[in-house]
């Protein structure tokens, strides 16, 4: 099943700083309910969603990788995947986020995902992935700013990250220490992040009662999509 899902949220923040850091996923990440980022490796974000419902908690992985970013435009793409551990279904998703002002002190980000559905999750119609995305994205948009304002606009340090990744380990060629394998001719180093553990996505909050059977397999595979809209990411 193929489905275009348009979302759209607004950053209390001038466009020139609002798109770094809705382009910084490792920062952003958090914001999103259910969401953990687990590690990056080059440009490649990988994490998981939680959900909930009742007793029952499932999870999901998934990675997500820009293709194209433009910052003089305010415009990004990506690529997304996602699979269920329980087996009920997969995801792609060709995610496009623009960014404009809307004045000195806001910025309107609008995000379109082009869906693609496999497994027990594309027998449910379309409509419902819509809802439950805006609903997220809200939520999201409410943690974001409120981040911010309890942070500022300031990016996350990652001195010592970043200072490990430049120091991966050399070649040595002489004996001397020295390297005949130039930095970019290596592979990534991957880095592990190692924030707070997510708190699962109440779905009877979300979906609401009426179409939660339904909603379930739905949420989850569109959850793992959602945890990108994280922008370089």
């Amino acid at each position: 099943m193929a489905e275009q899902i348009v979302n759209e949220f607004t950053v209390n923040r001038p466009i020139d700083e609002a798109w770094p850091i809705i382009c910084d996923v490792e920062r952003i990440a958090p914001c999103l309910p259910g969401a953990e980022l687990e590690e990056i490796e080059g440009d490649v974000y990988r994490g998981k969603v939680k959900v909930k419902l009742g007793a029952v908690t499932a999870q999901f992985k998934g990675e997500a990788q820009f293709t194209e970013r433009d910052d003089a435009a305010h415009r990004a793409r990506l690529r997304a995947k996602g699979r269920d551990t329980g087996g009920r279904g997969n995801a792609e998703a060709d995610i496009v986020a623009r960014a404009e002002a809307l004045s000195p002190t806001s910025t309107k980000c609008t995000v379109t995902a082009d869906l693609h559905i496999t497994g027990k999750v594309a027998q449910f119609g379309r409509g419902i992935m819509g809802d439950v995305s805006k609903k997220l994205m809200d939520q999201f948009a409410v943690n974001l700013n409120r981040m911010l304002d309890d942070q500022g606009s300031a990016p996350a340090a990652a001195a010592e990250p970043a200072a490990a990744a430049a120091e991966s380990t050399t070649t040595p060629s002489d004996g001397d220490g020295a390297s005949d394998t130039p930095l970019t001719d290596r592979p990534p180093t991957v880095r592990k992040i190692n924030g707070p553990a997510a708190e699962p996505v109440d779905l009877a909050g979300v979906a609401g009662p009426a179409v939660i059977k339904r909603v379930l397999p739905v949420v989850l595979v569109l959850l793992a999509v959602v945890l990108i809209l994280r922008r370089r990411k």
